[in-house]
């Protein structure tokens, strides 16, 4: 999954905004720096805390506009931040989504959502992907 920054050249330095991501900004003095800073800005603000019911829109198609970077996002955050955007649209609190899977408990679930603890078995992602038929798990491999 692919966001994308415009970069902004100015006297003393460069500074970029995601597009898709109101308020997901960041700042260095040369390109390979803010490259580096794009990629932990947009995962930092993907991370959101496990109970937020904040909806971050999904990124664009992609653009080929010459001062527009793609950035990608870490696969672990993506996933989390797919589940989570997804539950939510759909309704579902955390230990309904836990049931349908067939999980032993919620945490199980709530290991799923959170980044820093997200890193499914095959048959877990095979689970998700028979319990939520239309979750976009393609999304989180672009």
């Amino acid at each position: 999954m692919f966001y994308h920054f415009k970069v902004h050249h100015e006297d003393n330095g460069l500074w970029a905004e995601c597009l898709e991501l109101e308020g997901c900004n960041t700042q260095a003095d040369d390109i390979d720096q803010l490259k580096v800073n794009m990629h932990q800005a947009l995962n930092l603000y993907l991370s959101e805390p496990e109970y937020s019911q904040v909806l971050s829109p999904l990124p664009f198609k992609t653009t080929s506009i010459s001062n527009i970077h793609q950035v990608k996002v870490d696969s672990k955050v993506a996933l989390s931040f797919i589940l989570r955007r997804h539950r939510i649209l759909k309704d579902l609190s955390q230990s309904q989504v836990a049931e349908m899977l067939g999980l032993k408990n919620i945490y199980s679930y709530q290991r799923l959502e959170k980044s820093s603890t997200a890193n499914p078995s095959l048959s877990t992602m095979d689970k998700l992907k028979d319990a939520l038929p239309d979750l976009e798990l393609n999304l989180i491999f672009k």
